[in-house]
């Protein structure tokens, strides 16, 4: 087995769109961040606001822009 330093090496001479993909592997191998229990209210939280988007209840995304461009000025 190659050590971590030859594992890095080879690497480095990836094109950049595979060392893109391998990061991204990589990272997918992590544990999760959230818990369990986070992790369900996230995804009812978004199930909510997709269905109020639906409904036509969502901000339009011209006044997200403008709001967020106020913020970042302040």
């Amino acid at each position: 087995m190659s050590t971590v330093a030859d594992i890095q090496k080879a690497i480095e001479r990836l094109p950049q769109k595979d060392q893109v993909a391998l990061t991204a592997w990589l990272q997918s191998r992590e544990e999760p961040i959230l818990s369990k229990q986070e992790e369900a209210a996230l995804l009812a939280s978004l199930d909510k606001a997709a269905t109020e988007l639906d409904a036509g209840q969502g901000v339009p995304i011209e006044t997200v822009r403008e709001r967020v461009a106020k913020w970042a000025t302040k």
